[in-house]
């Protein structure tokens, strides 16, 4: 059943025309604009922001940085991009980061097609003519062939608190966060979520606000960074590694440079507890994506992990029993939620200066005039409120503009029914409009996402320079091939435990979304040969006409 568009609606002309439109300036959509330009494609990207950066131009929030390390979050097509650049840490902080982009933009010579402060809001599918009509909040109509969304796993905030109009404070979301900061001297400050943004802002925080307050629902495992200053010595050592990282990075399981290394059933108890402590010493995201891969499969290896995490935890913690019950996970297996790296979170709380309130049964009701009252009737008073709710993950992006495909069918009514796309790359009925970093594709799950994203922009644009070399217009998935890929993702999926548990990774967090594991999971050097696979079969999961 598909959502028609409303009869006797004519489109209102165009003011201009292009082969292809990118929606979003950040680490795809940059990449995406290059390759098109470099195949003699007349594009036009267009962005919310004010600048280039995508999530790294929104998250300017106190502590947000990298969790991988900056030398494998790059662009690995051009070793002189790469080695002309240097990070000054391992992980790096946002304003480094939001310089890295445009240092790549400018490198690259792309500001002159990006509109930015520019909204998409439509998109209709003409059927007759096999092109789309996109509209934007500027009052732009562009013509295109081909609609690309570089939009983003995570670029789509929740703000479904009650309340938020009325506070006579400051209210901020982290995914809008002031460029210029927040002055929370001497105020009463709260922060509402303790996901990975809100542990960086809550560390960042702490003793610089006059008292600070966490609003806490599910707690998170969460593992120590070490996150060393690079001298040109160490800068020198990750840049002789190029050769290497391109060739390793893209075909292991996260798109780290690290895998999976080690086999539980080969190992004594004595010699995993080794590992285990080894790997978290790292201060990476190692004990992650590189430990035991068999705590994605069995509940016992899980649970053996999970509780050595928990024990770490709880160290830190001085096994205060207010501050475990609120903060240490005990229903659901490390891994299976996003895992956080933080530097020095957990100390936090010990402050006098910090009261941290568990929201998991009491919930919050409402924001008021004043502050934050929970479901009991607890009033908290507060200056400054922090908003790290998190994101309608995945589909947010696209479902909040009116995209139109075949037969008017709305692709956010097709995706409030059942979320399903053919290989994250595409959707079917809808031609000519490709994606990254949507369902059923790695993204942010499991994956460095510069690693993802670069392929599926070099899977789009080689799929666009084949459709053109044949003479051809329209790429779509079939409704058999869609149909094979979900049933493949589930399948992957459902040989897993991280199904089980109730995250955004599921979009659990957002009220009366389908339930379906958002990301990719089967890893990503799987992913990219299935891709590759289905490129040199002449596409059969698609018609091209």
């Amino acid at each position: 059943m598909t959502t028609s568009a409303p009869e006797n609606t004519r489109e209102p002309a165009a003011t201009s025309e292009v082969d292809a439109v990118v929606l979003g300036a950040g680490v795809a959509g940059l990449y995406q604009l290059h390759q098109l330009r470099e195949q003699g494609l007349r594009v036009r990207a267009f962005d919310a922001a004010g600048d280039v950066g995508g999530t790294w131009w929104w998250n300017r929030y106190p502590g947000a940085r990298f969790d991988s390390e900056g030398y494998i979050y790059q662009y690995l097509f051009d070793e002189s991009l790469y080695k002309d650049w240097s990070w000054s840490q391992k992980f790096p902080g946002q304003p480094e980061i939001e310089r890295w982009m445009h240092y790549v933009t400018d490198r690259l010579g792309l500001r002159e097609d990006i509109q930015f402060n520019t909204r998409i809001t439509v998109a209709n599918y003409d059927e007759d003519r096999g092109r789309w009509l996109v509209h934007t909040d500027q009052g732009d109509i562009v013509d295109t062939q081909f609609f690309i969304s570089c939009a983003g796993m995570l670029s789509a905030p929740l703000k479904n608190i009650r309340g938020t109009d009325d506070f006579r404070g400051e209210l901020v979301f982290s995914s809008s966060y002031p460029a210029e900061g927040l002055e929370l001297a001497g105020k009463r400050v709260g922060v509402v979520g303790i996901g990975a943004t809100g542990i960086q802002i809550i560390q960042s925080i702490a003793g610089e606000a006059g008292h600070l307050t966490v609003f806490a629902r599910t707690p998170q495992y969460t593992l120590p960074m070490k996150n060393p200053t690079y001298s040109e010595e160490d800068q020198q050592a990750y840049k002789a590694r190029f050769e290497e990282l391109r060739e390793t990075i893209p075909h292991t399981f996260t798109g780290f440079e690290y895998d999976f290394e080690h086999a539980w059933a080969d190992c004594t108890p004595e010699q995993r507890e080794a590992i285990l402590e080894e790997i978290y010493q790292d201060g990476s995201l190692k004990l992650w994506l590189a430990g035991f891969g068999e705590m994605f499969f069995s509940e016992e290896v899980s649970e053996v992990i999970s509780e050595f995490v928990r024990g770490k935890m709880r160290e830190r913690l001085r096994h205060d029993p207010h501050l475990v019950d609120t903060l240490v996970p005990t229903d659901y297996g490390f891994g299976t939620h996003r895992v956080p790296l933080e530097n020095g979170y957990l100390e936090v709380y010990h402050r006098d200066d910090v009261d941290l309130v568990n929201v998991r049964n009491n919930p919050i009701a409402q924001i008021t005039a004043t502050g934050i009252e929970l479901e009991d009737g607890t009033h908290h008073e507060l200056d400054v409120i922090i908003l790290a709710t998190g994101f309608d993950a995945g589909t947010g992006a696209l479902t909040r503009i009116d995209i139109r495909g075949r037969d008017g069918r709305s692709l956010a009514d097709e995706w409030g029914r059942d979320i399903r796309t053919t290989m994250g790359l595409a959707k079917y009925g809808y031609p000519n409009l490709l994606t990254t970093a949507v369902p059923l594709a790695p993204s942010a799950a499991l994956c460095n996402m510069t690693t993802c994203l670069q392929q599926q922009t070099e899977w789009i644009t080689n799929a666009v320079k084949d459709l053109r070399a044949e003479g051809k217009t329209t790429i779509e998935p079939t409704a058999e091939g869609e149909d094979a890929w979900v049933e493949h993702h589930e399948e992957v999926a459902s040989a897993t435990i991280v199904p089980r548990t109730t995250s955004w990774y599921l979009g659990s967090n957002v009220p009366g979304k389908p339930r379906r594991l958002l990301s990719y999971i089967g890893g990503v050097g799987t992913y990219r040969q299935k891709c590759d696979e289905e490129a040199a079969a002449g596409y059969p999961a698609f018609t091209r006409r």
